[in-house]
């Protein structure tokens, strides 16, 4: 009878052990993170890929279409302001221009020898003044001299005309010859060549693009266009700083600053509408590696606040809940927080944590609910 009460009573107890063993919630296994001090910023990025674009770019063509005579640079090349890069044949107004140097030649010789006469025709109007006066010659020869005199200064007025004549038709043939150069407008990089030596270039008619005979880039200054959500366009002002990324140049971040915010919105069709904000680098000496065309990010830096309590953007649920380690028993604490400024990696804790604190970072897990057990998934790998 006594083995029977004591086989009962093991049995009870093991039930009950079992009972309290599977009826325990396990823990569940989580990530966690310390809360830091540190720098939050609130920013910015564009919405759609951004393109590195030069300050100054010139698709050039001659004024008057011609056969190329001469092609002074080629791709790649360096240019300074004023240098030619493209010669079209000119032989017809060459020689003009030279005809009409050879005729102010000859309107100035004979400007010089009418002038002559004029100023000889009046020194005889004078000496017969002269004679009047003294009596030797009559009325009707100090007439003929004065006639003579004032003919010659109107034949050398007439031939100083002729000279002044020559100068502008000499002034208009250079003005015809200078459209068969075309020179750079500023100094840069050509970046396209397009015709070769005997080839004919035309200017673009109007509403029908053609290829520019040269594009030149000024790339001592370059920004980036990147498109900006409308949403987000109402805070962004000229002047604030700027990080650029670059999909050629990955892991790095080049320092810029908005130059001009586009004052329209852009509609396009199924695409959000957007604005194009410009955004310049601050250090020219990156341009040396860096290529017009490029496709880049941007993140517009609206407001900064060093040494706050932040943690990770990932870790809020609802924007202001934090899944934050109870230290007494190990269970979960659903927190509500107050947060400040914010951006995709991390988020400012105003008020309702404190920095000895750990939180939870993988808040996707089954389970986790207000007074659940955690553990340490790093601590119990294998």
């Amino acid at each position: 009878m006594r083995k029977l009460v004591i086989g009962v009573i093991v049995l009870a107890a093991l039930g009950a052990a079992a009972f309290w063993f599977f009826g325990k919630s396990k823990p569940v296994p989580v990530i966690f993170s310390g809360v830091e001090m540190g720098t939050v910023e609130s920013t910015i990025s564009n919405t759609r890929a951004g393109t590195i674009t030069a300050c100054r770019r010139a698709r050039l063509a001659p004024r008057a279409g011609g056969q190329i005579a001469q092609l002074s640079v080629r791709e790649g090349d360096r240019v300074e302001k004023g240098e030619i890069l493209l010669t079209l044949w000119n032989a017809d107004v060459s020689a003009r221009l030279r005809l009409a140097q050879d005729q102010k030649a000859s309107a100035q010789s004979r400007r010089d020898e009418v002038c002559l006469n004029a100023d000889l025709a009046a020194r005889e109007l004078k000496r017969a003044r002269q004679l009047k006066d003294q009596g030797f010659i009559s009325d009707e020869a100090l007439d003929r001299s004065r006639a003579q005199a004032q003919a010659g200064k109107a034949a050398c007025s007439a031939a100083d005309a002729n000279v002044r004549q020559s100068d502008s038709q000499i002034a208009a043939v250079r003005a015809e010859l200078s459209t068969t150069y075309l020179r750079a407008p500023f100094a840069g990089i050509v970046a396209e060549v397009t015709g070769e030596i005997g080839e004919f270039t035309t200017p673009s008619p109007p509403g029908i693009p053609t290829p520019p005979a040269v594009d030149l880039i000024d790339d001592t200054c370059l920004y980036v266009t990147a498109p900006m959500d409308e949403i987000d366009a109402p805070k962004i002002i000229v002047g604030q700083p700027g990080r650029i990324s670059i999909d050629a140049f990955p892991g790095q971040q080049f320092s810029g600053h908005v130059r001009r915010i586009a004052p329209y919105v852009l509609d396009r069709e199924k695409q959000a509408r957007t604005v194009d904000v410009e955004v310049e680098f601050d250090d020219p000496s990156q341009f040396r590696t860096l290529l017009v065309g490029y496709s880049a990010d941007v993140e517009i830096v609206l407001a900064t606040r060093e040494n706050v309590m932040r943690v990770p953007t990932s870790a809020l649920i609802d924007g202001n809940k934090l899944y934050v380690l109870n230290p007494t028993d190990g269970t979960l604490d659903v927190r509500v927080v107050e947060t400040g400024l914010s951006n995709w990696a991390n988020t400012e804790i105003v008020s309702g944590l404190s920095i000895s604190e750990r939180i939870v970072l993988s808040t996707e897990r089954e389970g986790l609910e207000q007074g659940v057990l955690l553990e340490d998934e790093e601590e119990i790998a294998p």
